[in-house]
């Protein structure tokens, strides 16, 4: 979403300045994308041939103003639990470890698999994972939120190795029976909206904790794959975040069905958003707490490799290049090939970042979040 806009935050929390060497890596990070794709324009022709005269736009007007080219469809027989394990499996074996290595597993995702249980439960038990688990939920900042509870968590000494499991379905709540242009107008942002799964690694900082037992071995591991545990004098590591939110706008973008408000209403079981006014609602915020979170880690945009932000359409990276003052390569278009794939965006263009060679160890990246609710998120973390 564009974040332009006077930069006071009327609500935000921010971890406090330290300069002590930080107390949680993000140790790895890995993504699942369905191989079956959907051309946006197809999509929008095929809706507009099969709805009543008006309805639709005859042409693909979604795709041509978001520059959203295509989105991944899950298998018919995959939930997100599924994707989320795919992406699971993947980074412990890149990282060399086992399920039993895993103390904590947290499921962050605006999707689930349904109302109860929390589908962290479902994931592990797919996984064979025996470790406690947890569902933590808030649109598209699910797995940011996620990553600051696995750091705060990992700090207090509680766990050594939390993963952080995404997998986002979307396309399971995109109407695509529509009978009439309000209902069109609605619905249209989720036609941009895309399958994926993620999964981050969250690890005790080496040389914090005890020297000994699965925790240590897994620091060791870590520290072999990207060297030592600094980069000279700058630890490698989370180092500082700042999130913040203006719950007023909670129903510019919904998913109402499923809840008490709507439990059996099969009508409000697709995306309900109002585009524009969402817009509105991230200009009002305005960039203050990615600004905050850049001073708390101590840095300059010149320490920065990388900005990962949320992306729905290629047009608002304009918006956030100049509300931030960012030149165009500091940040990655991952949306206009692979679509909106909400809360796995980040672990995307981190991914993406990773295996293109724009950022390795050392680089400092920071991690932007932008969810309906609203809220706002960013993570400043050392490679």
């Amino acid at each position: 979403m564009p974040i332009l806009a006077d930069p006071s935050v009327r609500s935000f929390s921010a971890r406090p300045t330290t300069t002590s060497a930080p107390a949680a890596v993000l140790a790895g990070v890995s993504v699942h994308l369905p191989e079956r794709t959907v051309q946006v324009a197809d999509a929008e022709r095929a809706l507009a041939r099969s709805s009543r005269p008006g309805a639709v736009p005859r042409l693909p007007m979604v795709s041509r103003l978001t520059g959203v080219q295509q989105v991944h469809v899950l298998p018919d027989d995959w939930n997100a639990s599924d994707l989320a394990v795919a992406a699971s499996a993947t980074l412990l074996a890149a990282q060399g470890l086992d399920v039993a290595d895993v103390d904590l597993l947290i499921f962050a995702s605006a999707s689930q698999d349904m109302v109860e249980p929390a589908t962290s439960h479902i994931v592990a038990a797919k996984l064979g994972v025996r470790a406690p688990v947890m569902d933590v939920k808030n649109a598209c900042n699910s797995v940011l939120n996620a990553i600051e509870v696995a750091e705060a968590l990992v700090a207090t000494g509680r766990y050594a190795t939390v993963l952080v499991a995404c997998g986002e379905a979307p396309s399971r709540a995109v109407r695509w029976d529509v009978p009439d242009r309000a209902t069109y107008l609605l619905s249209a942002p989720g036609y941009t909206m895309s399958d994926a799964g993620a999964a981050v690694l969250v690890q005790r900082a080496p040389g914090r904790g005890e020297g000994s037992g699965p925790a240590a071995g897994a620091a060791d591991r870590l520290g072999s794959a990207h060297g030592s545990g600094a980069c000279g004098d700058r630890p490698r590591g989370i180092l500082a975040s700042a999130f913040g939110a203006e719950s007023s706008h909670w129903d510019v973008g919904m998913l109402p069905g499923g809840g008490t408000a709507f439990p059996r209403d099969l009508d409000r079981t697709y995306f309900e958003i109002d585009g524009s006014r969402l817009r509105d609602a991230f200009l009002a915020l305005g960039p203050g707490v990615i600004l905050d979170a850049l001073v708390r880690a101590g840095l300059t945009w010149d320490d920065v490799a990388l900005v990962a932000v949320h992306q729905v359409a290629v047009a608002y990276l304009a918006d956030v290049h100049e509300a931030l003052g960012l030149p165009e390569d500091r940040t990655i278009v991952t949306v206009a090939e692979h679509g909106n794939v909400a809360s796995a965006t980040l672990p995307l263009q981190l991914v993406t970042a990773l295996e293109s060679g724009r950022v390795g160890p050392g680089d400092v990246v920071l991690l932007v979040g932008l969810a309906g609710g609203i809220s706002i998120g960013a993570m400043a973390v050392r490679l």
